[in-house]
């Protein structure tokens, strides 16, 4: 949960890599560092933020056209100047940089204890780096033979990067669970956790494959195995644009990215639904639904947002394909030993596409037998490449550490997967078919009335910016919208609040009520509805303070309410992707007017890849 660069070429590294740490600072922002070689290795490190390590250097010589650099999410140690990376070797000969953990870093760290080794640091990334140069010394090998041995003795999850005073112009690199990815220019070369420093400078990539190793060496790049086996490197282009990862005039890359969401479910639509023509198109997914009658089961995996997009998919699917779904938590899946059979449909959802806990719950089930369905964003991830078959989501790089565009990606594409399924299976008329692509193609539209509401919702925030505590209370399609809604608010502005379904209220969560507390209804005119009522009454009689997200036109909830905010109306199975909007905004102001960073929350990083 790190964000790495490195640079070797004509520029000057320094520009680059400060650069590219700001693009990688949602990945982690407990410290950062670098290290240049130009004669001498020097490594330059700091407690807080990418600028304040910047502040520290302006009077410092940073010439140097080979660097590393690095942005942490703290793991092992707490977060402070000594457990800061670049680290060096024993001797100082050596500097690394490391995203991942290391399990069994203790006991390394022993035996090179014994050895006469001293660390500055409580991080077992200082560890690996004195392994490396442990087996050179002793072996009288190469920095990349080192590097390739070390890999076969460290057991976890890794992308490194290591830079040799005596090698003015190699950078090695290798990972195993941890994203990496090499942009190749004229006569340069780009080293990074993912593409957002790099695509100003190229579009063209690879992407490191798990126990490779890069040598990057006079402007030469090779990549071995770990059997020290030479590999084909396969080049990609990226798609992706500069303006995407800036924050085009906006206060927040979150409220930015909330107001892409028309565009982004737009082009997650694109080219795949057209409801005139009743056509449906998944290409990633054409040869398994093919096969779609002899699905017996559905399982989703996924973390926070994702798995709330999965209680979502769980809806649709079960009442369009009649198929039974169950939804997992990714972290906890393989820890139980579940009941995987032959067959079965896996679909693990992942914005980054390189989520640990989702890729170790991926290969379980594939080990099982299972055919795994990816729903993630990032073109050429790890559960992209570990999938049988999959869908991207297209929503663009989402850079705010809590997600809001990739939730209405995934739901979008979940429920395109459910009604495709279930066209194939012939579980759901044409009629219904139709209608239903009707509705996913006016999604961007409303959305749009959605966002219109924002200054209103703006006031709303000012009314509750100093509760304690909320409660979210939804039905059917609606409770997994309750729960997005409270964890986006405890997310980033740190108010505690927690999602119901709103039945349940009255089993525990109604004791709390009372009239310092708000409770966000999502109360949208639905086959739910005439409960829902019941539920606000509930809340009401108890003085609670209730906040209701209804369908335009209702009368019945505001007489009710103290607050409204009205959306469009929709099918009840396509709400999610609207309702979820406003709750949204209001998480985004509340946090603002509280004064917290909304995107970079404290204690949290975007793309989790460790476990």
């Amino acid at each position: 949960m790190c964000g790495i660069v490195g640079y070797v070429g004509f520029r000057q590294a320094y520009p680059i890599i400060i650069k590219g740490l700001k693009r990688l600072e949602y990945r982690g922002y407990d410290s950062a560092g670098i290290a240049l070689l130009n004669g001498s290795l020097n490594v330059y490190k700091k407690k807080g933020k990418v600028s304040e390590l910047e502040d520290s250097l302006t009077e410092t010589d940073l010439q140097s056209t080979i660097g590393i650099g690095h942005t942490r999410w703290a793991t092992h140690g707490e977060p402070n100047d000594a457990n800061a990376h670049p680290h060096y070797s024993a001797s100082e000969d050596l500097a690394i940089i490391h995203n991942g953990i290391i399990e069994n870093y203790g006991s390394l760290k022993e035996e090179l204890i014994r050895k006469g080794h001293i660390f500055q640091s409580d991080t077992d990334s200082e560890v690996f780096i004195h392994l490396i140069e442990d087996i050179k010394l002793n072996l009288a090998c190469s920095l990349e033979e080192s590097v390739r041995i070390a890999m076969s003795q460290v057991v976890g999850a890794y992308a490194i990067v290591v830079l040799e005073k005596s090698s003015p112009n190699q950078l090695i690199a290798a990972r195993k669970g941890s994203p990496l990815v090499v942009g190749v220019g004229k006569g340069e070369f780009f080293l990074a956790s993912d593409a957002t420093p790099i695509i100003e400078y190229t579009n063209e990539v690879i992407y490191i494959n798990d126990f490779d190793i890069v040598t990057i060496r006079n402007g030469e790049l090779s990549i071995l195995n770990i059997d020290a086996k030479p590999q084909v490197p396969y080049i990609q282009t990226l798609e992706m644009e500069l303006e995407s990862i800036e924050k085009g005039g906006f206060e927040h890359f979150m409220l930015k990215e909330i107001f892409e969401q028309p565009r982004s479910v737009l082009d997650c639509l694109r080219g795949r639904v057209s409801a005139d023509k009743g056509h449906l198109i998944l290409g990633g997914l054409r040869e398994y639904l093919n096969r779609v009658n002899n699905i017996d089961r559905i399982i989703i995996l996924g973390c926070g947002t994702s798995w709330h997009a999965g209680l979502v998919a769980e809806y649709v699917m079960e009442e369009f394909t009649r198929i039974p779904v169950e939804v997992e938590y990714a972290s906890e899946f393989r820890y139980r030993n579940p009941i995987i059979r032959e067959g079965d449909v896996v679909i693990v959802i992942s914005q980054s596409g390189e989520t640990a806990d989702s890729l170790a719950a991926l290969e379980l089930a594939r080990s099982k037998g299972a055919i795994i369905f990816g729903v993630c964003n990032v073109v050429g991830s790890s559960i992209a490449r570990a999938t049988h078959a999959g869908a991207y989501t297209h929503a663009g790089p989402e850079i705010g550490v809590a997600s809001t565009k990739a939730f209405t990606a995934q739901v979008t594409v979940l429920t395109m997967i459910a009604l495709a399924i279930a066209n194939k299976k012939g579980s759901i008329s044409e009629a219904t078919f139709r209608s239903m692509l009707y509705e996913l193609e006016a999604v961007p539209s409303k959305i749009e009335k959605c966002l219109a509401l924002n200054d209103s919702i703006k006031e709303l925030a000012a009314e509750f910016k100093d509760a304690h505590n909320f409660l979210y209370l939804g039905r059917g399609y609606n409770f997994p919208v309750a729960l997005e809604g409270a964890l986006k608010l405890k997310e980033i502005s740190y108010i505690h609040a927690e999602g119901y379904p709103a039945a349940e209220m009255k089993h525990g969560p109604i004791a709390l009520i009372d009239e310092a507390m708000p409770v966000v209804f999502i109360a949208t005119h639905d086959s739910s509805y005439e409960k829902v009522i019941s539920n606000i009454q509930e809340v009401k009689a108890r003085k609670g303070r209730v906040i209701a997200v209804v369908s335009e036109g209702d009368t019945k909830i505001k007489t009710m309410a103290d607050y409204t905010i009205e959306i469009p109306t929709a099918h009840e199975a396509i709400i999610p992707l609207i309702a979820v909007v406003p709750l949204q905004l209001l998480s985004y102001h509340i946090a603002v007017m509280r004064g917290c960073h909304v995107d970079q929350p404290r204690n949290l990083a975007k793309s989790v890849t460790v476990e």
